[in-house]
């Protein structure tokens, strides 16, 4: 089993008492995650999942049925660890955390996990307000692939410096990275390798998250068609969506397609970014490019490879604000003469790093380095698919493969 890179995040003691809460995608390894550190810890009987009637019974009798556990599974030289998997089938399992929380704060450090509910109610308001703090695990990324990285930073370096230690960088892991553009990043199918399984892993995914999670989590009447609307992406990926041609295909009105890509985001089937804009209404009001969270399902190779490289920078962006190591955000830049860079990381609101994504080794546009420099000279980097490719036509301007660059990010 590969380390992943959270694993030294969110447990880490700097967080202090709050609860830890994981999200993310369905089968991303959240799980094996926290058994893993309750092993590590000696606690493995700390671990419950709410999904098996045993506990949900012993629950009703007790709410407090844990503590005797706790309580018996080793010194007191330290705060234990309690990890609830997914609590949130439980009705008004926020009031219960939120008790269990003030209760015992000064004991245990609870770890909760799920996919969309734990999203969902921190962007509409909880009672939980000051009790936790929210936590990513994607699929598995290059970097964890590859065990680079130091996963830790308490401060991160320019943007200028992170490429150049990438760029500087012997060993590439184009190998890792063909595994993950071929079987995707979800721990299962990626360390199988098999071509007939994860052909049938991919449809039942789907399927479980449609006819399981987003029927209990949406008033979403006709399921079928968000299958139908995820059929209909792949060959939009990349482009600025239009939500006007989802209708014209699925023959639905536009609210129903808007509601169907939420609830396909709040379910980490897919993500978006938005375009950025140095006035916030203006980013609002343009199209924003969709991605898969399994970019498998797109057949077109530069495609597909372009939606890897977006669940990658999605990935690291996500860690380093989990860490704590500043504010960053996702975009792209689209010039009102249609010219387009694929990603701009912004931190702090400002522009940070801008990047193009390749299929293979091509001249860098000019238009991107312009770019750069009236976006306030950040480095532009070209990445791309092909190995071997480590370039640097400016100072501040790189051309690099992806197996040389993302298994050495902070």
């Amino acid at each position: 089993m590969k380390q992943r890179a959270l694993s030294h995040i969110c447990f880490s003691e700097k967080f202090g008492r709050q609860m830890r809460l994981i999200a993310g995608p369905r089968q991303s390894g959240k799980t094996s995650l926290a058994k893993i550190f309750l092993k590590k810890h000696h606690a493995d009987q700390l671990y419950y999942n709410w999904d098996q009637r045993i506990i949900r019974d012993t629950y009703y009798k007790n709410p407090y049925f844990f503590q005797s556990d706790v309580f018996n599974s080793r010194r007191r030289d330290s705060k234990y660890w309690v990890c609830f998997d997914e609590l949130h089938k439980l009705p008004k399992w926020k009031n219960y955390l939120k008790d269990v929380f003030d209760r015992f704060e000064s004991d245990i450090t609870f770890v909760v996990t799920g996919s969309a509910k734990l999203d969902i109610f921190r962007k509409s308001g909880d009672s939980l307000a000051g009790r936790y703090f929210l936590f990513h695990l994607f699929p598995m990324s290059l970097q964890e692939l590859a065990q680079k990285g130091a996963f830790t930073w308490k401060k991160i370096p320019s943007a200028k410096s992170i490429i150049t230690a990438c760029f500087d960088s012997e060993k590439r892991y184009q190998k890792e990275l063909d595994s993950l553009i071929k079987y995707s990043g979800f721990p299962e199918p990626l360390t199988k390798q098999s071509s007939v399984f994860h052909t049938r892993w991919k449809r039942d995914y789907i399927d479980r998250i449609i006819r399981e999670d987003l029927r209990d989590l949406t008033k979403i009447a006709s399921l079928d068609n968000i299958a139908k609307c995820l059929l209909l992406l792949p060959e939009r990926i990349g482009s600025p969506l239009s939500v006007n041609s989802l209708v014209r295909d699925i023959e639905v009105n536009y609210q129903s397609v808007k509601n169907y890509l939420s609830a396909m985001e709040m379910s980490y089937l897919i993500f978006r970014i938005s375009p950025y804009a140095s006035h916030i209404a203006r980013s609002i009001k343009k199209e924003q490019k969709c991605y898969l969270m399994d970019w498998t399902r797109i057949t077109n190779p530069g495609i597909r490879f372009e939606n890897v490289m977006a669940v990658q920078i999605w990935t690291w962006v996500h860690r380093l604000n989990d860490a704590g190591l500043g504010d960053f955000e996702l975009k792209y830049v689209r010039t009102r003469e249609g010219k387009e860079t694929d990603f701009l990381i912004l931190k702090e609101s400002k522009p940070w790093m801008l990047i193009e994504i390749k299929l293979s080794r091509t001249h860098i546009d000019t238009h991107h380095t312009k770019m750069a420099a009236q976006l306030g000279d950040v480095p532009f980097i070209q990445l791309v698919h092909e190995d071997g490719i480590a370039e640097k036509p400016t100072p501040n301007t790189f051309h690099l493969s992806a197996s040389r660059f993302f298994p050495y990010l902070p």
